[in-house]
């Protein structure tokens, strides 16, 4: 037993090196994505695909499940139309307007937007030392979104994009504080139920784009970007991060998630070849320091 928990952790944490490093690169892919597909239909395409997997391999997990799963249907709708879906959306729109480095980054935030929406849902307790991590962490995603000139937000000088991120990390952060009261459901079949919800609002949402004009089908490379982003953001990364979880737990598992915008930065450089400017690595560490603070003394 001793020498199996040492092996086990190190698988654990393969997994997790690989969640983190798939999330982060689906900010390049977002990038990427523009000109190639729109990005509606990128959504739509991304929970199809998964949808569709899960349907092949985990269907008896969740016909097992089903009365279960079917009594919570309409809070695990909501959880994965907004946490899935439009955070996705959102994400990809952004990616016609910021660099990838910034959407990497501005991810970073969503463990504190989680511990502030955890104290307004639940009152869970907030030290004063996390009150500081919370600043830290939001001064540095002004940081980016001013591009290191803190004048920029006093005149409402903002880049459209990274205001959509942020926006988008609000709701990925209420999708995670509702976790706290998820249905009694194994995490396979509440992942299938999220990607299912998020694939059936992913559908009017790219309808809307058809309307309006935006619409523009895969090009080969947008094909390309869509197997990537349902293979290994998505599907891949998901079920790895649910094993990890069950082998180190949640707490250990979730420090690993400060790896994405670490991994995003990078990825973002040597692929996008982007600038990585002083004020990026400025905010990064704000970020992350604010973060880890946060964490260090949570209850």
């Amino acid at each position: 037993m001793s020498e199996a928990l040492p092996q086990k952790a190190v698988n654990a944490y393969l997994l997790l090196v690989l969640t983190t490093l798939s999330w982060g690169a689906n900010a390049v892919a977002a990038k990427m994505s523009v000109g190639e597909l729109s990005p509606m239909l990128l959504t739509l395409l991304r929970w199809l695909g998964v949808f569709i997997l899960l349907a092949i391999f985990a269907r008896g997990k969740v016909a097992a499940e089903w009365p279960v799963l079917r009594r919570h249907w309409g809070r695990i709708f909501v959880m994965g139309a907004l946490g899935f879906c439009v955070f996705n959306t959102l994400m990809y729109v952004a990616a016609k307007h910021t660099q990838a480095v910034n959407i990497g980054i501005l991810q970073g935030s969503i463990p504190i937007f989680v511990l502030l929406g955890a104290f307004a849902a639940y009152r869970t307790p907030v030290r004063g030392v996390q009150i500081l991590g919370v600043a830290i962490t939001m001064i540095g995603v002004a940081l980016v979104a001013s591009k290191g000139d803190f004048g920029r937000l006093a005149a409402l000088e903002l880049n459209h994009g990274d205001v959509l991120i942020v926006v988008a990390c609000v709701l990925y952060a209420g999708y995670t504080v509702s976790l706290r009261k998820r249905p009694p459901l194994s995490g396979m079949t509440m992942f299938a139920g999220l990607a299912t919800a998020a694939f059936l609002t992913s559908i009017p949402v790219a309808g809307y784009e058809y309307l309006v004009g935006d619409f523009q089908a895969p090009t080969v490379k947008g094909w390309a970007i869509v197997a990537f982003v349902v293979i290994f953001p998505s599907f891949l990364a998901q079920i790895s991060f649910l094993l990890a979880v069950d082998q180190v737990g949640p707490g250990r598992a979730g420090v690993f998630v400060n790896l994405v915008p670490i991994f995003a930065a990078v990825l973002s450089v040597a692929i996008l070849s982007e600038e990585f400017h002083l004020y990026h690595a400025q905010a990064l560490a704000l970020v992350l320091g604010g973060i880890a603070i946060a964490e260090r003394f949570k209850r």
